[in-house]
């Protein structure tokens, strides 16, 4: 899957929103497995992750499904962004310590739960100045570029697995079937988001 392409269909979809028009939210989809662990491994367990991004409201929901982990689960974050799509690990972009409320010590189960973008305290440190400028606005833009691009990932701890028993990379959903646009890069889409949140406060 082509990185640019992802990242360029995303953008073309933030263009109208600079003069105030309404936007249907984003959503990107993950599929969790220890095979897609780096490195991989052998876990029975299996399961979803789906992420729904509002540009209107700068939230974030976050619904996941696992089932037949070896042990209980831990903590669970998303990690953005790894230095290629698809590959790799980073460290955690949301939330420190583990997703507000993920269920813990269980093999199975769900989650649902959203969070508001625009709060500092969403992002762990290091991603907020690494990748946001130190601000929540930054680190929106960034996340939803990571998104995009398939340098973000969903990650299930367990306790046989302290960094990660299944883990799968996000995907935009439905997937862009064709493109009419030259490329624009990602810091074309932070512009258009923090253009879009300006227009929102003035």
């Amino acid at each position: 899957m082509n990185r640019i392409f992802i990242v360029t269909a995303l953008a073309v979809a933030l263009l109208g929103l600079a003069g105030g028009a309404a936007a249907d939210p984003i959503v990107f989809v993950a599929t969790l497995s220890g095979p897609n662990e780096e490195p991989p491994n052998a876990s029975p367990g299996t399961g979803r992750a789906v992420v729904t991004l509002d540009l209107d409201t700068d939230f974030l929901r976050i619904e996941a499904s696992f089932e037949g982990l070896t042990a209980g689960t831990t903590v669970a974050h998303i990690h953005a962004p790894t230095a290629e799509a698809f590959a790799g690990t980073v460290g955690v972009a949301v939330q420190p310590g583990t997703l507000t409320g993920f269920p813990s010590g269980v093999t199975s189960g769900v989650y649902d739960n959203t969070l508001d973008l625009g709060d500092s305290a969403n992002y762990t440190a290091g991603f907020l100045n690494n990748f946001g400028g130190g601000t929540a606005e930054g680190a929106a833009a960034a996340l939803a570029g990571y998104l995009a691009s398939g340098q973000a990932y969903f990650n299930i701890h367990t306790s046989d697995f302290p960094a990660g028993e299944i883990r799968g990379f996000f995907s935009p959903v439905p997937e862009p079937s064709s493109l009419l646009l030259g490329a624009v890069g990602a810091s074309g889409l932070v512009v258009l988001l923090a253009r879009r949140r300006r227009a929102r406060s003035a």
